[in-house]
């Protein structure tokens, strides 16, 4: 992502002012851990321009997966037993394989890491995995737990070790955030692609998405246990 158009040069966390037409809304040379929580408060997530420029989002057309929607295959059912959900045992190996550089469309550079392993040991940032019953960690992911919204941040599995597991770990995502009562809940995925799509992701527009994100706000967020 090397587009600089539109770039906003004062942070709008909290601005009435009227964001522009682009899901790119605010660029910045600074970053930290309370920026990013009054982002997300904001509709607002982080993603790297550059080296050194952080680009700061709020898509026209975001991406959630409403908590009744999420499609389960008959395949992907079956692939659930044989894995056991751990929650933020091992956060830094579950970013750092999300962060893999060799990753198609990688975008997770050292200054993200760096704020969201400290908003983990903050109790902001969670991670879900999904180990084998022989103790290997064949996929997770990871996102922002504030009040009702979880965003999801990134999901990595190792196919070497078996098939489906961050699709497993994001079923157990939906029934963590049922469990602690769905209505109003938010599940982001900033983008819908082809895959999130397959598995229920649906678009609504930016202010639909910030009229929900309010509503979110507004609840307690769930209980992050080791299950």
């Amino acid at each position: 992502m090397e587009r600089e158009t539109g770039l906003v040069e004062s942070s709008p966390f909290g601005s009435s002012r009227s964001w522009r037409d682009d899901d790119l809304i605010a660029a910045s040379r600074e970053l930290d851990a309370e920026m990013v929580i009054d982002a997300y408060r904001a509709g607002v997530f982080p993603m790297p321009l550059r080296p050194g420029l952080m680009g700061w989002w709020s898509p026209l057309d975001r991406g959630i997966l409403p908590l009744d929607g999420l499609r389960v295959t008959r395949s992907l059912r079956k692939m659930i037993p044989r894995y056991e959900i751990r929650i933020d045992t091992a956060f830094d190996e579950v970013l750092d394989r999300c962060a893999d550089p060799e990753r198609p469309g990688g975008w997770i550079d050292d200054d993200i890491r760096l704020i969201y392993r400290e908003l983990h040991r903050a109790g902001v940032v969670h991670s879900l995995e999904a180990w084998t019953h022989d103790g290997q960690l064949a996929g997770g992911l990871y996102g922002v737990s504030i009040g009702g919204l979880f965003a999801g941040e990134s999901m990595f599995h190792d196919p070497e070790i078996g098939r489906d597991a961050s699709k497993v770990a994001l079923v157990a995502l939906v029934e963590l955030l049922r469990e602690a009562g769905g209505a109003g809940r938010l599940l982001d995925v900033q983008w819908q692609t082809p895959h999130l799509a397959s598995l229920g992701v649906i678009e609504i527009d930016r202010e639909d998405y910030l009229r929900r994100l309010r509503r979110a706000l507004r609840l307690s967020a769930p209980l992050w246990t080791t299950r």
